[in-house]
């Protein structure tokens, strides 16, 4: 959906094999590039952006709670405890998974709510802007996740 737009190259980039961490500052400039791109494509009227700040606020927090997913996971590479984490206790493991995979729903619930008023008052066209890009972000996060050649879930 459009709403992972805020994500999608910062998946793309971050997950690629033999690439460089991208810094804080450059997830948040990619984060606001997307924010920025998403409400160009959509072209608001002045009734529809009264909605905007609470999707763009949804779009960040969600950004920023990958953001120290990413974080951890790289703290803990450097560190070398991704080994140690695969001979750890299964059930341990599979509760963090869990807690983890509850803030992501957590994150993208907020947003699906955010975007629900927006979407009511969006036309026909906007609707099919909101499609393409929707589409072209899911498909370059498909591909981030092809490439590094890891899980669907790509967050852990």
């Amino acid at each position: 959906m459009v709403t992972t737009s805020s994500l999608a190259f910062a998946a793309e980039t971050s997950t690629t094999v033999g690439a460089a961490q991208p810094s804080a500052a450059d997830l948040k400039s990619l984060t606001d590039m997307r924010v920025g791109i998403v409400k160009a494509a959509l072209q608001l009227t002045p009734d529809q952006e009264k909605y905007w700040p609470a999707i763009e606020d949804a779009i960040r927090a969600r950004a920023k709670n990958r953001q120290a997913r990413l974080e951890r996971i790289a703290e803990l590479q450097d560190n070398g405890s991704m080994e140690a984490l695969g001979g750890s206790n299964p059930v341990e493991m599979m509760q963090r998974r869990a807690d983890r995979l509850i803030q992501r729903g957590t994150d993208l619930k907020k947003l699906s709510d955010a975007w629900e008023p927006l979407y009511k008052t969006l036309s026909d066209d906007q609707k099919r802007r909101m499609a393409f890009v929707s589409f072209a972000v899911m498909r370059g996060v498909r591909n981030a996740i092809e490439q590094r050649g890891g899980p669907d879930d790509e967050d852990e």
